[in-house]
C-alpha cells in the first residue's frame, strides 16, 4: 500500500543543509584549502570529517574499513597462490570493480551517520548504554551478511557488512572499553559464548563532572577498573533521546546537547580534536582496536565462505561479466548464432589466461515470456545454455525487452556491459524509468544490436518472415527511441545492422568485455556539418579501438604528429577500418603514438563515437554535500544531483603502476556533443597522502551543478608529461527533485514490510508522479501515484511489500523508486536492496570445550609431542555442519561418540580420512583431518548426527599451535585456537592480541574435571 504523509515545507534539517549551503561552503572551502596539504591518515564518517573537525590525524570509519578490506584481500590472494609480485604491484591489479565494491561498504558504513532512520538511534552506535540491543543488531548484521553471500547476493552483503562495521567500530570509540585498560577486542560482541562484561545499571553513576573540552579521569573509579571480576561497561548518551539519567556519561563534543547535563562532559574518542571528542587523547588506542575487530570479522568471513567466494564478494580482479539479453522469436536465428559465436570466442580467449572466474548471465525473452535467467560462473554451463537457444515462434511486433533487461541488470554485477539482441520494439515501455535507474545505479552499460531499420514498415518486416499478422499497419519510426535513450544515458551504443552483418558487428562484444578496458572518448553528434573530436592516448594505454555508429560520408583521423588518414579511402598508416552495416570499427596500429588524436567526421544523421583502450588506470566518482548532523562529513548524493546548487565531486583514481607518478589537475563536465560545460579543479584529499595503496582520492568543488546532462572526464599528466585522460561514460541527469529511501528494512517470509521515502522538491510547487517496481513482484501497489509538493517542500510516503511465506532466506529484492514531475523533464530515482531473513535466525556459533590436555615438550621439540582432547557442539538449534583444520602440522581425529579411554585411543592405529574402528566391543566412526584438507561435511560423514563430536588433536612439539574452524548449518563459525604453552593453569582466560582465546596446556598430563565451557 502507498501511504502519503505530505509536508508543506522541508524539514528543518534539510532546509539548513540546502539554504545554508552557500555560506557554509565558503567557510568549508577555506578550511579545505588550508588543510588539504596537511598529512592525514575515524570514527568520523569519511576523509572530509577530518577537515571539518580540524583533526587531520584522526582515523575515520572510511580509513579503517578500506585498510582492513585491503589487508585481508591481499592475505587471501597470497593464501590462494593467485598473488603476483609484491603488495604494491598486487594492489594495482585489484581492479576498478574491487574499489567500487569497497566503496559500497564504505558508503553503507557512512550512511549510518547520515540516514534519519539510523543517525540518532543509539542501538546502531552503541550509545546510551544500549549495549545488549546493539550486540543483537550486530549479530543480525553478521547473519544477514552470511545469508546474502551464500545466496551470491554480493551487493546486499556489502551493504549489511558496512552497517556491521560501523556499529562494531563505534563500540570502541563510544564505550569505556579502552579506559578499562583493555588491549584486545571484545569477543562477546559477535560471539555470545565468550565471557561478557556486565553493563552498568540505570541507577549506577558512571561519570563525574568535567568542565573542560578535554575530560581526563571523568569516569567513576569502577568504570576504569582493570580487574575483570569487578569491571562494568558503559557508553555515552547522545543528545536528548533517550533522556540521560543524572550521573551518566555523555557522548560529548560540540554536536552533543547532552554534554551540559550532569555529569557534564563526555567520553567519545571519535577524533583527535578536543572540540568533538573529550577523550581525544585515547583516539588512536580505540582506532587500533576498531581496526583489529574489523580485520577479525573479515578473516572470519573469509574462513566461513571460503577464499574464492570472499574474493568474489569484493570483485577482486573482476573479469568483465558477459551478459546477453536474447530475443528468441522466430526471426532471430542469425542473431543467436552470432551471440553464440562471440561467447565461444570470448571464453576460449579467457581460458588461456586463467584467473578468477567471471560472471555469465543469459536472459532470453519470447513474447509473452521472459526468462528464466541463467546465471553462473561456469563458462562451460553458459556455453551449453547458449547452444540450447532456439529461435521459434513469436507474437506481435512489440516484445517484453525492457523486462528482460531489468532482469539482466538485477542479476549482473555493477560495471557490467549488457548486450541486447533483438529486432522488435518494447511492449513494456512503462519499465523504462526502473531500468534506467538500475543502469545508472550499477554504472552498467547497455548496448543494443538491432537487426531492424527503424524506417521499415510491416511489409518490409514481412520479407524477414518474422511473424504472421492479421493486419498490416505502419510502424512508428521512433519505436526504438527508448533503446537509444537507454544506451545513451548508460554509455552504451545502439547499432542498427542486418542479419548478414550481425556476426561481424558482434565483434563489439569482445572489444567491450576486454580486461582493463577504459574509455577515452564518448560523444554523440547530430551535426550535418563536419564535427571534430579529440582524445588523448597516454603511455599506459594499449589496443586502442574506435567504434562509430551511424552512416559516415567522410572521416579523417589525425595523429599527435599531425599525420592524417582518410578512413573511408582504404588502408593507411594510422589505423585499420572494418565497416559493417551500422558500425565502423577502427583499430589504431601499433605502436600507438601517445598524445592528442583528432577525429573529424561528417554524416547526414546521428553519430555516436566511442574510443576505448586497455589500461589499469581508471577512476570512479560520486557527488556529495556537507552534512553537520550527528557527525560532520560528506554525504553521498543518491541518484542524480540537484541542478543549479553547489556540490563536491569526489573521485578515486586506481590502477596506477607503483613506479608511475601521475598528477590530476581537473575534471571536465562534458555535454552530449562533447562540449565543455564546466571545469572543476581537483585537490588530493587528506587521505591520499597517507594511503599505503595505489588509489588516490581527489576532491573538486562544483560551484553550480550544470542543468544539462553531462559525463565526467578526468585529466592529468603522467611521469613523462603526457596528458592522461579517462572518461566515465554514464550520463549524469541533473534535476530539481530528489528521492531518498529513509530505511532499508529486512523482509520476513509471510509478513508485510513498509519502506519509507522522502521526496524533496527543489523547484516551484507542482505535481509529481511516483512509480515503484521490484524484481520479485512483492509490491502491493506499483503506481503511478500522483501528489502535490510545495515549492522547496517535501513529501513523505511509504510503499508496502508483502513477502510470501515461501521466500528463500538470503534472497535479495531490488526495489526501484522513480519520481517524475508532470510539468517538466525533472525526474530522479532511488534503488534499495532488501534481504529476506528467517523469522528467528540462529546467531549462536558452535563451541569447543577442552576435556583433556597432554604435553611433554622438552627443549628438543623433535623428540616429543603434545595433544588435546575436545568436545565440539552447536550452541544454537541449527546443528553442526562442517569442520576444517585451518592451521597446524598435526592430525585431528574426530569421533561421533565418546571414546572409552585415552589409553585405548592411543593404542589404535591412525585411521584413514574416514573409518569405523572397534575398540573394546564398541564401534567408533572416525575421521581424520590435516591442514590443507577440504572441510569435513558432518552430515555426509554421520547422517542425522544431533549429538556433540569428540576430537583429539596430536602434533609434534615443533608445531606448538593449531586452529580448528567449526560451522553450524546457519553459517555461524567458531574459531578454536590450540596452543602448546608452558602454562600451569588451564583456566587462564586471557586473550591473545588478535582477540582469540587460548587453550593453555600444562607440561604434564592433566585430567580436567568436567568440560571447561567455551574456552577456545
Amino acid at each position: 500500500m502507498y501511504s502519503p504523509r505530505p509536508q508543506d515545507m522541508m524539514s528543518q534539517d534539510r532546509r539548513r543543509i540546502w539554504e545554508g549551503s552557500g555560506k557554509q561552503m565558503q567557510l568549508f572551502i577555506l578550511a579545505y584549502l588550508l588543510l588539504l596539504a596537511l598529512p592525514c591518515m575515524g570514527f568520523l564518517p569519511n576523509f572530509w570529517s577530518r577537515v571539518l573537525t580540524l583533526s587531520w590525524d584522526s582515523h575515520t570509519h572510511q580509513y579503517i574499513t578500506e585498510q582492513a578490506i585491503l589487508n585481508v584481500t591481499l592475505e587471501t590472494l597470497r593464501s590462494t597462490k593467485t598473488s603476483q609480485g609484491n603488495n604494491e604491484e598486487e594492489q594495482t591489479r585489484l581492479g576498478r570493480g574491487f574499489w567500487r565494491a569497497v566503496g559500497e561498504v564504505v558508503k553503507s558504513n557512512a550512511a549510518m551517520d547520515f540516514l534519519s532512520s539510523t543517525r540518532s538511534d543509539p542501538v546502531y552506535h552503541f550509545d546510551s548504554e544500549q549495549v545488549d540491543s546493539a550486540m543483537g543488531m550486530l549479530r543480525q548484521f553478521w547473519a544477514q551478511t552470511l545469508l546474502s553471500v551464500r545466496a551470491k547476493e554480493y551487493q546486499s552483503a556489502r551493504h549489511s557488512l558496512g552497517q556491521l562495521f560501523h556499529s562494531l567500530q563505534d563500540f570502541y570509540s563510544h564505550s569505556n572499553w579502552v579506559e578499562m585498560g583493555q588491549r584486545s577486542i571484545y569477543l562477546h560482541l559477535l560471539q555470545p559464548e565468550e565471557p561478557a562484561v556486565p553493563v552498568a545499571e540505570e541507577d549506577t553513576p558512571t561519570c563525574m563532572e568535567c568542565f573542560s573540552a578535554t575530560c581526563r579521569d571523568n569516569l567513576q573509579p569502577g568504570l576504569t577498573n582493570t580487574q575483570r571480576e569487578t569491571q562494568l561497561l558503559t557508553t555515552g548518551y547522545f543528545s536528548t533521546f533517550p533522556p540521560k539519567p543524572y550521573g551518566k556519561c555523555s557522548h560529548g563534543g560540540i554536536l552533543d546537547s547532552s554534554r551540559y547535563m550532569g555529569a557534564k562532559g563526555g567520553i567519545n574518542k571519535d577524533s583527535t580534536s578536543p572540540v568533538f571528542s573529550p577523550h581525544h587523547y585515547l583516539h588512536m588506542e580505540a582506532a587500533n582496536l576498531a581496526m583489529e575487530a574489523t580485520l577479525s570479522v573479515l578473516r572470519d568471513l573469509g574462513d566461513t565462505v571460503g577464499p574464492e567466494t570472499f574474493l568474489r564478494l569484493f570483485s577482486v580482479k573482476q573479469i568483465p561479466a558477459l551478459v546477453f539479453v536474447m530475443d528468441t522469436t522466430g526471426s532471430m536465428f542469425e542473431e543467436i548464432t552470432a551471440a553464440r559465436f562471440r561467447a565461444h570466442s570470448i571464453i576460449e580467449s579467457r581460458a588461456s589466461n586463467p584467473g578468477l572466474p567471471g560472471t555469465y548471465v543469459l536472459v532470453p525473452f519470447h513474447d509473452p515470456e521472459v526468462g528464466p535467467v541463467f546465471e553462473s560462473d561456469d563458462p562451460n554451463q553458459f556455453i551449453q545454455q547458449m547452444d540450447n537457444l532456439m529461435a521459434l515462434g513469436g507474437g506481435d511486433e512489440p516484445e517484453m525487452c525492457l523486462s528482460a533487461i531489468q532482469l539482466a541488470l538485477t542479476h549482473s554485477p555493477p560495471l557490467s556491459e549488457i548486450f541486447v539482441f533483438t529486432d522488435a520494439s518494447p511492449k513494456d515501455a512503462h519499465l523504462f524509468d526502473a531500468v534506467k535507474a538500475l543502469a545508472l545505479e550499477k554504472q552498467s552499460k547497455v548496448t543494443f544490436l538491432l537487426t531492424e531499420d527503424p524506417k521499415y514498415t510491416t511489409e518490409s518486416r514481412g520479407r524477414k518472415r518474422r511473424r504472421r499478422r492479421r493486419k498490416r499497419e505502419p510502424l512508428s519510426p521512433d519505436r526504438f527511441s527508448l533503446y537509444s535513450a537507454l544506451s545513451s544515458l548508460s554509455g552504451g551504443l545502439t547499432i542498427f545492422t542486418t542479419n548478414s552483418d550481425i556476426r561481424r558487428v558482434s565483434a563489439i562484444v569482445e572489444d567491450n568485455t576486454a580486461t582493463d578496458k577504459v574509455t577515452l572518448l564518448h560523444v554523440e553528434s547530430n551535426q550535418d556539418l563536419m564535427s571534430s573530436h579529440s582524445f588523448r592516448v597516454d603511455n599506459s594505454v594499449k589496443n586502442v579501438t574506435l567504434h562509430i555508429t551511424g552512416i559516415l560520408t567522410e572521416c579523417i583521423l589525425t595523429s599527435p604528429s599531425d599525420q592524417s588518414q582518410s578512413l573511408l579511402s582504404g588502408d593507411g598508416p594510422l589505423a585499420a577500418l572494418d565497416h559493417f552495416e551500422g558500425l565502423y570499427r577502427i583499430s589504431l596500429l601499433s605502436p600507438t603514438q601517445p598524445g592528442q588524436w583528432k577525429l573529424q567526421a561528417k554524416s547526414d544523421g546521428h553519430l555516436t563515437f566511442n574510443v576505448i583502450g586497455e589500461s589499469s588506470a581508471d577512476f570512479l566518482y560520486y557527488f556529495a554535500t556537507v552534512t553537520n548532523e550527528t557527525h560532520p562529513g560528506l554525504e553521498r548524493v543518491e541518484g542524480s544531483p540537484v541542478a543549479g546548487v553547489p556540490a563536491f565531486l569526489v573521485l578515486a583514481v586506481m590502477g596506477l603502476a607503483p613506479d608511475e607518478e601521475a598528477s590530476f589537475s581537473h575534471v571536465t563536465l562534458l555535454g552530449a556533443d562533447g562540449e565543455s560545460l564546466q571545469q572543476v579543479k581537483l585537490n588530493a584529499s587528506s587521505s591520499s597522502s597517507s594511503s599505503s595503496y595505489s588509489v588516490e582520492e581527489l576532491v573538486g568543488w562544483v560551484d553550480s551543478v550544470p542543468r544539462a546532462p553531462f559525463c565526467v572526464r578526468l585529466t592529468g599528466r603522467d611521469s613523462r608529461g603526457n596528458t592522461l585522460e579517462r572518461v566515465s561514460t554514464e550520463r549524469v541527469q541533473p534535476t530539481h527533485v530528489q528521492i531518498q529511501v529513509l530505511s532499508v528494512p529486512r523482509l520476513v517470509p509471510g509478513n508485510s514490510t513498509m519502506v519509507d521515502f522522502d521526496i524533496l522538491n527543489h523547484g516551484p510547487a507542482r505535481l509529481f508522479s511516483l512509480t515503484a517496481d521490484d524484481d520479485c513482484k512483492y509490491l502491493h501497489k506499483r503506481g503511478p501515484h500522483s501528489f502535490h509538493v510545495a515549492q522547496q517542500g517535501s513529501f513523505r510516503g511509504q510503499v508496502d511489500l508483502h513477502t510470501p511465506a515461501t521466500a528463500q532466506a538470503g534472497a535479495t529484492v531490488t526495489l526501484t523508486l522513480t519520481v517524475r514531475a508532470l510539468d517538466s523533464p525533472d525526474s530522479n530515482y532511488a534503488v534499495a536492496y532488501l534481504t529476506v531473513i528467517p523469522l528467528d535466525p540462529d546467531t549462536s556459533p558452535p563451541s569447543c570445550s577442552a576435556a583433556r590436555v597432554q604435553s611433554t615438550c622438552p627443549s628438543t621439540c623433535t623428540e616429543s609431542s603434545w595433544s588435546v582432547s575436545l568436545v565440539v557442539s552447536d550452541r544454537g538449534r541449527s546443528g553442526l555442519a562442517t569442520l576444517q583444520l585451518q592451521k597446524g602440522e598435526g592430525v585431528l581425529t574426530l569421533f561421533h561418540s565418546p571414546p572409552p579411554t585415552e589409553e585405548s585411543l592411543e593404542g589404535t592405529q591412525q585411521p584413514a580420512y574416514k573409518d569405523t574402528t572397534t575398540i573394546e566391543g564398541h564401534h567408533h566412526h572416525k575421521a581424520r583431518l590435516q591442514r590443507g584438507d577440504p572441510p569435513l561435511n558432518v552430515t555426509d560423514w554421520v547422517p542425522g548426527l544431533s549429538q556433540p563430536l569428540w576430537a583429539r588433536y596430536s602434533s609434534s612439539c615443533c608445531s606448538p599451535k593449531a586452529e580448528l574452524l567449526v560451522w553450524d548449518t546457519a553459517g555461524n563459525m567458531k574459531r578454536c585456537r590450540l596452543t602448546s604453552g608452558q602454562q600451569t593453569q588451564m583456566r587462564d582466560r586471557r586473550t591473545e592480541s588478535s582477540g582469540a582465546r587460548r587453550i593453555t596446556l600444562t607440561s604434564v598430563s592433566v585430567l580436567v574435571g568436567g568440560l571447561l565451557g567455551s574456552t577456545l
